[in-house]
């Protein structure tokens, strides 16, 4: 063992601390916040949601012990098998909340789509890893990823969950566009994408879906009904000013008036009780571990590293910004949590995982990534 390391074992001491600290950091903010949600009480909320940030993060550290080759190894076994659980989630999946999308096992209860995010990830990356790099700008580079992309997508929407749904379609197509595919084929499926909505949305969407949609283009259409979360998560924000209304002293969620505020709202709860600092320090937060993951892929040895550390880095951005978003009115309400604050087991385990994987394409880097 180096003396450089002293007495602390080489694996931890070459962990990237920083960012682990920011993880906690954003983490046992979330912790305060979902307190505060709670009315000053750790439960029903925030020890759980301790609890699971600290098991998971533990998993996240034993699997950036694990060698990026295995990962290519797994990518499209794991894949196939989640398509698998996917089809048996419609046949046999457990119906909670009005949607289909739990496999119960008995001991644990199962939402393969959350683990198709990162699936998908990985599968997309192992495409392109196997592709000579000569072929990847024909039709026959295309087409594959597509269907990787498109199948787990149709089996989402089945379910219904349009937020799972874009967050898969996201990652693939992030993968797709720096794997090399012409810009020209983005520009012409967006367009298809463009002219498509309509159908999709009178014939594809639900009707709850479709009224998301309606009200986000115009939010007091039924600011009682469909428009209400929006309405009182911008009253929450509104009214916490720059400074916030201070800690526990939160009106909008306190009094019930903003629904779902330790979950997809969380934002909203937050940032009434400390204000537009607080949103921007959680922000710049989020930022530096997306900076991170970016160094990481930018120092990867092989392609499929590279593209798989960018599709997670992607994943991440895309959690907290499409949630921003939305909370904001910045985007139709599709049911996406913000990571580590957000009350909810998928969306830590999802971030974990992209951390530890991550981690892991980071420690067979040259040296440490450091930002």
């Amino acid at each position: 063992m180096a003396t450089r390391y002293g007495m602390v074992p080489r694996p931890f001491a070459q962990l990237p601390w920083r960012i682990i600290l920011f993880v906690l950091a954003i983490g046992g903010f979330g912790l305060v916040v979902l307190y505060s949600a709670a009315g000053g009480h750790i439960y029903p909320w925030a020890l759980i949601q301790g609890i699971r940030m600290l098991v998971f993060l533990a998993g996240a550290i034993a699997l950036s012990r694990i060698p990026e080759r295995a990962f290519s190894t797994a990518a499209l076994p794991i894949y196939v098998l989640l398509v698998i659980l996917l089809v048996l989630v419609e046949l046999i999946g457990a119906v909670r909340g009005g949607g289909q999308r739990w496999l119960e096992l008995g001991f644990i209860r199962l939402q393969p789509s959350e683990l198709m995010k990162l699936s998908i990830i990985l599968a997309t990356a192992k495409f392109y890893d196997m592709l000579p790099p000569n072929e990847t700008r024909r039709f026959g580079a295309i087409w594959p990823a597509a269907l990787l992309v498109g199948i787990p997508v149709l089996l989402v929407m089945k379910q219904p969950d349009l937020g799972t749904a874009l967050m898969i379609c996201a990652g693939g197509a992030t993968v797709m566009f720096l794997a090399g595919i012409p810009l020209r084929l983005f520009v012409g499926g967006i367009l298809t994408l463009a002219a498509a909505i309509p159908l999709a949305v009178n014939f594809l969407l639900h009707d709850y879906q479709r009224n998301r949609i309606l009200v986000f283009l115009n939010p007091e259409s039924d600011p009682l009904g469909t428009g209400y979360h929006i309405s009182q998560s911008k009253i929450a924000i509104g009214s916490g000013g720059v400074f916030g209304k201070g800690f526990l002293n939160g009106t909008q969620s306190h009094l019930d008036y903003l629904p779902e505020g330790h979950t997809d709202f969380a934002l909203a709860t937050m940032m009434e009780e400390w204000g537009l600092i607080g949103g921007l320090l959680l922000i710049a937060a989020f930022f530096v571990i997306v900076q991170w993951g970016i160094s990481v892929a930018m120092r990867a040895q092989s392609r499929f590293a590279k593209l798989t550390a960018a599709g997670l880095t992607a994943t991440i951005f895309y959690y907290f910004s499409i949630n921003m978003a939305m909370v904001m009115g910045l985007a139709p309400v599709v049911g996406v949590p913000l990571p580590l604050i957000s009350w909810g087991g998928s969306s830590v385990m999802t971030f974990m995982l992209c951390l530890g994987i991550l981690m892991s394409i980071e420690r067979q880097n040259r040296g440490v990534t450091r930002f």
